[in-house]
């Protein structure tokens, strides 16, 4: 996909994003469901660049990613997963949100029994999940 752009709630925050993944997973892991308050619907992307980065406060959440939010609205922006250098932003703070598609979900084993998404989505466990991850 092509450059798109999103920013927080109050337009404090905007960035500019090359390369995004509009096919996404949305993830039920504990950490990411307290941070955003349900499921995270989040977006893969690089050439990611920021106006104001001063607003933005960071969260350390592990050792392998940090967390993004705008510090005047609290705004999630995003999920920056170090090893990789890649940002893994926020599907709703984009400006346009009509080209994602949800196409899966992970950690599975996590998500609470209150929702469930229509459509027969793959879903992988955290262990099937992380296993893409380790060396063979």
């Amino acid at each position: 996909m092509s450059e798109m752009t999103g920013g927080c709630l109050c337009g404090a925050v905007r960035f500019t994003a090359e390369k995004v993944g509009t096919d996404f997973e949305t993830c039920h892991c504990g950490m990411c469901r307290r941070w955003f308050g349900g499921p995270v619907f989040a977006a893969s992307a690089e050439g990611v660049r920021f106006e104001a980065e001063d607003k933005i406060t960071v969260y350390g959440s592990s050792e392998w990613a940090s967390r993004g939010f705008c510090s005047k609205c609290g705004s999630n922006l995003y999920y920056y997963l170090k090893p990789a250098d890649r940002y893994i932003l926020c599907v709703g703070s984009f400006d346009d949100a009509d080209a994602f598609k949800l196409v899966g979900e992970i950690f599975i084993d996590h998500k609470p029994p209150g929702y469930e998404f229509a459509g027969n989505l793959p879903k992988q466990t955290e262990e099937e999940f992380l296993a893409k991850f380790s060396p063979a």
